[in-house]
């Protein structure tokens, strides 16, 4: 779980691979006044109705297949609520000649009863349809948060937010190597994984400091990228700093390295014979 807001990890969880993202989503009282943004592979609408029924907040594209019915228009919506009102979806939309859709409309799932029967839910939730020039088509997004707290275009730059959290695995893939962990071992596995996370962290911490260091020049363009590649090629140094800091000289630094150059040079198979053996002064 990652936060727009703060620029970093919130919570952090190890799950296999294999684990649906669907099943690692659990909804609970700490969702309350709280707006969670999330893509097309936690897609629910009974997740979406735990995220409400919990007093929680949402914004999800919606998944291209999707046909819901119109209930009504909200009030910032000009378009002509008469030829709106009743329809699905898909009827409207190539109609809308660019025109922002912002609309009432009604969802209807199944959901699984302990007896194994299913209940047919109906649903009540916005949607925001807003054409986009670059990619010349409709954005289209599902939430429950009213019209009277945030406009349709809002919503959509709302949901821009993803885009920061998106940069942020990029970051622990590109940057700190949790892509390239080449190993079965499970203890090996959740310590580059716990090391990656460690770093990023710190790494924020820092960054946060550089801008407060820099009032006068503009925030946006201290970029998460740009400052990611800083702190990797500098990363020596500052590890140097925090080891003076806590009292390990250089010497210090220099015999632990030496120490650690020993161990990984030397080879592990003690019985296997080896060319060079009997030429070794």
């Amino acid at each position: 779980m990652v936060s727009a807001r703060a620029n970093g990890p919130k919570s952090v969880s190890i799950i296999p691979e294999r684990t649906s993202d669907i099943k690692t989503l659990r909804i609970g009282s700490w969702i309350r006044d709280r707006i969670i943004l999330i893509d097309l592979g936690f897609y629910k609408y009974g997740i979406f109705s735990k995220i409400q029924n919990s007093g929680g907040y949402f914004v999800s594209r919606m998944k291209s297949n999707a046909n819901p019915v119109i209930l009504g228009l909200n009030k910032g919506c000009k378009l002509d609520k008469g030829r709106i009102k009743g329809k699905k979806l898909a009827e409207i939309i190539n109609g809308l000649n660019g025109e922002t859709l912002d609309a009432k409309i009604e969802i209807k799932y199944y959901k699984k009863e302990n007896t194994g029967r299913r209940e047919l839910i109906l649903e009540e939730f916005r949607l925001v349809a807003i054409y986009n020039l670059e990619d010349e088509k409709y954005h289209v997004y599902i939430t429950n948060i009213s019209d009277n707290l945030l406009t349709a275009e809002d919503i959509a730059y709302l949901y821009k937010g993803r885009w920061e959290i998106e940069l942020i695995f990029k970051e622990l893939k590109s940057k700190y190597q949790l892509d390239v962990v080449e190993t079965t071992n499970v203890q090996v596995i959740e310590a580059f994984i716990w090391i990656s996370i460690l770093t990023i962290i710190v790494s924020r911490e820092i960054y946060n400091i550089v801008r407060m260091l820099n009032p006068d020049r503009q925030i946006a363009r201290f970029t998460q990228m740009r400052w990611c590649n800083v702190f990797v090629e500098s990363s020596p140094d500052f590890l140097r700093e925090v080891l003076c800091y806590i009292g390990v000289n250089d010497s210090d630094i220099i015999k632990t390295k030496f120490e650690v150059y020993g161990s990984q040079a030397f080879y592990p198979h003690v019985n296997r014979e080896r060319f060079r053996d009997n030429l070794w002064a």
